[in-house]
C-alpha cells in the first residue's frame, strides 16, 4: 500500500510532519505536492492529484489531504470515481470513516489540529479495516451505483471537453 499526501500551504507543515511519521512506522509515502511552501497555491489540483491516483487503485493505497479546514480537499477528491474522501477531526471519526464507509482518502484540517492528534487519527484511521458488514456493504453498494449513473467515466472526458448528459 502507498499513501499518497498532498497539501496546499496551509497544510505544509502538517504534512511535512506526517511524511517523516509515516515513513517512520515503516509505510510506503508518495507527497503530490506541494512540493515546498507556496502561499499562493490552491488546493484543487493537489486535490485531484491524489485523488486521480486512489480513483485508479482504490483497494490498494490510501491518500491523506490536509488544508485548513480539510473540507475544500474533500470535496475535490469526492468528484473522482471510487473515492470515498472523509474529514476526519477524531480518532472515532476515522474510526467509523474506515470501518462504516471504507473511506480511502482521509482529509485533515490543519487549522484544528496538532501533531499529537493528527498522530492519533491517522493511526486509528489506517489500521481499521473495513467491517464488511451487510447494511454497510449495502450502503456502499448504492453509492457505487449513484456513481455509475452520475458521473461521466473518466476515460469519456480525459483530454476532451465533457459534454454534461
Amino acid at each position: 500500500m502507498v499513501i499518497y499526501l498532498g497539501a496546499d500551504h496551509r497544510g505544509f507543515e502538517l504534512k511535512r510532519y506526517l511524511i517523516n511519521f509515516l515513513k517512520g512506522e515503516g509505510y510506503a509515502v508518495a507527497d503530490e505536492g506541494s512540493a515546498a511552501y507556496d502561499e499562493s497555491d490552491d488546493y484543487p489540483p493537489i486535490a485531484a492529484r491524489v485523488a486521480e491516483k486512489i480513483s485508479v487503485d482504490y483497494e490498494g493505497n490510501r491518500g491523506i489531504l490536509i488544508c485548513g479546514s480539510g473540507v475544500g480537499m474533500d470535496v475535490v477528491a469526492n468528484k473522482f470515481a471510487n473515492v470515498r474522501a472523509a474529514l476526519a477531526g477524531t480518532p472515532d471519526q476515522a474510526f467509523d470513516s474506515r470501518n462504516e464507509d471504507d473511506a480511502n482518502i482521509l482529509c485533515l484540517g490543519a487549522n484544528y489540529l496538532d501533531a499529537a492528534a493528527t498522530r492519533q487519527i491517522v493511526l486509528t484511521w489506517l489500521t481499521t479495516p473495513f467491517s464488511r458488514e451487510p447494511r454497510y456493504a449495502r450502503r456502499l453498494k448504492a453509492v457505487a451505483d449513484l456513481e455509475t449513473k452520475l458521473c461521466v467515466p473518466r476515460d469519456e472526458w480525459q483530454g476532451k471537453p465533457i459534454a454534461w448528459r
